[in-house]
């Protein structure tokens, strides 16, 4: 059991989905006690096992996950995780260390990704395998997963915005939520970048956009109406998926979670999760 802090942040990372990290956990420990003990004592490293099995099942599930997502309605967006310290986070996601390798721009990034790219980028420069044993883990030589990780850098660095301190992040959350609630489309307007996207996350189950919505009038009008039409609803200042967030509460429950990348103090994306399946770690919901 000293394993399983290990293998949820292994699994959220790569499956950006606290129940899924779970079903995994929970799978990778049915496969541990279905062996004899004698079998067990026999595993010189039971915490290198686990991490394997576990590796190996997110590598099947990603690959069905592609073929699932094709039939989401809407937008995906990985599954977005509270602070402890805020008081909204409950088991399991408390046990998820946050840090830049799970902010919400670096697991969309990784959604791009094959796999085989994400299983190692994620074992090799998050967790520190070599790969020589990454390479026993998704079926490779070692020479073919650094070309893996290389390209999966590369992705990154692409992407990749240029680092804004987390206190000049917050301050800058913080003017567009008082913008928000103003009604002031002239200073939401100057907070967005003119290229920015906002994309919404409602699975279906939950009133959303379709369809990323791009630039900085139309995102900044798109909040106006939210405004207009969510009487009573409540903006907070809360820690997403370790950086400067926003969550929005209507009638104490919250509906919607929102991340942000910012770039030269400017927002260049904004992530609204709405589809409440995401939002058990905030509403205390039970996982599914």
């Amino acid at each position: 059991m000293s394993e399983r802090p290990q293998l949820i942040n292994l699994a959220y990372r790569l499956l950006a989905s606290v129940a899924d990290a779970e079903d995994v956990v929970q799978e990778t420990f049915a496969r541990w006690y279905a062996m004899s003990p004698r079998q067990r004592e026999a595993i010189a490293s039971p915490g290198a096992w686990m991490t394997t099995v576990a590796s190996r099942i997110c590598l099947d599930l990603l690959g069905s996950a592609r073929a699932r997502r094709e039939h989401y309605v809407g937008e995906w967006i990985p599954e977005p995780l509270p602070d402890r310290a805020d008081g909204t986070a409950v088991d399991p996601a408390d046990r998820i260390t946050l840090d830049e390798s799970v902010s919400m721009a670096f697991l969309v990034v990784l959604e791009s990704m094959t796999p085989a790219e994400r299983v190692t980028l994620i074992l090799h420069d998050v967790f520190r395998f070599t790969f020589v044993e990454v390479a026993g883990i998704v079926g490779r030589t070692p020479q073919s997963c650094r070309k893996l990780a290389s390209s999966a850098r590369r992705r990154i660095q692409v992407s990749q915005a240029p680092l804004t301190s987390a206190v000049r992040q917050a301050g800058i959350v913080g003017e567009f939520k008082r913008a928000w609630q103003a009604k002031d489309i002239d200073a939401l307007i100057a907070l967005l970048d003119p290229d920015i996207t906002a994309i919404t996350d409602g699975g279906g189950l939950a009133s959303a956009e379709l369809l990323p919505m791009h630039g900085g009038e139309k995102v900044a009008r798109a909040c106006l109406d939210i405004a207009d039409r969510l009487a009573g609803l409540t903006l907070l200042e809360r820690t997403v998926n370790g950086q400067p967030g926003l969550v929005a509460e209507q009638d104490g429950v919250i509906v919607t979670v929102y991340a942000f990348e910012i770039t030269d103090d400017r927002i260049k994306h904004i992530w609204a999760v709405r589809n409440p399946d995401k939002l058990r770690s905030w509403t205390g919901g039970p996982q599914t």
